[in-house]
């Protein structure tokens, strides 16, 4: 290797360097052939087209949030961060306003769910320097996962996720209002009550005044027939003692 090759190695140990773009290396004034070289012996490796990281470096949470230019990891992946589930994600799933494919990056399937910028907050960040990311908190992170269950893991890992969860009734009312959907908003308030969720008196009476007319399922994916639940006008396809014993599994 040459003398020019290992200094690089070096200075990104020095700088604590594990994720980057090929122009932060140049900022610092890094040779250009040395990380060519770097890259053509496998001691660099690219997570995708203009993104690198060093060669042992696979923190997913990290990657994701790189390679995004806003949002961060959500979802599921978000939901078994917070020990929400103790089911483990095989996908890591990322909410960003960026239009971006599916892609498979050291062998990890990376999912990426474009929403609408008003839905793209509730993301705190974790870590220090170069290996920080982005994750939706605890609330954010239940009320994304009704609003699209389809990348929460199941209707049942979400409805435990939600039991397990210690909820601002606060956040709650600004995340709903952001992803501006009233069907989720009816299920998360029927839910409160039914598991006794503590301090949430602020979010019933938001629900409450946001309450359409129309009856929604309270399982979307599941069937159509179930008796009425007229304080939150819902259709009860799934019967109580069923989502209490889900819930409390």
């Amino acid at each position: 290797m040459k003398k020019e090759s290992i200094i690089l190695l070096k200075k990104l140990e020095e700088y604590g360097i594990d994720v980057f773009t090929k122009n932060d290396l140049l900022l610092k004034e890094f040779n250009d052939k040395a990380f060519r070289e770097l890259i053509k012996q496998d001691y660099l490796s690219m997570i995708e087209k203009g993104k690198y990281c060093r060669y042992n470096f696979r923190d997913e949470n990290v990657i994701a949030s790189f390679i995004v230019k806003n949002g961060g990891v959500a979802y599921w992946t978000a939901m078994h961060y917070h020990g929400l589930t103790e089911q483990i994600p095989n996908t890591m799933y990322v909410q960003t306003t960026q239009v971006k494919r599916n892609q498979v990056i050291f062998g990890v399937p990376y999912n990426f769910i474009r929403v609408k910028k008003e839905k793209l907050i509730g993301f705190k960040t974790i870590g220090y320097g170069n290996h920080q990311f982005r994750i939706t908190d605890i609330e954010k992170t239940i009320v994304d996962c009704f609003d699209l269950p389809q990348y929460g893991g199941g209707y049942a890992e979400i409805l435990k996720a939600f039991k397990n969860a210690n909820l601002s009734a606060q956040k709650l009312v600004k995340y709903c209002k952001a992803i501006d959907n009233i069907a989720v908003i009816k299920r998360l308030a029927y839910l409160s009550e039914l598991t006794n969720k503590p301090k949430m008196d602020y979010f019933y009476k938001y629900a409450l005044s946001v309450k359409n007319e129309k009856f929604n399922l309270f399982d979307s994916g599941g069937n159509k027939n179930g008796h009425t639940n007229s304080r939150w006008n819902l259709i009860m396809n799934m019967d109580e003692a069923e989502i209490l014993e889900i819930s409390n599994s």
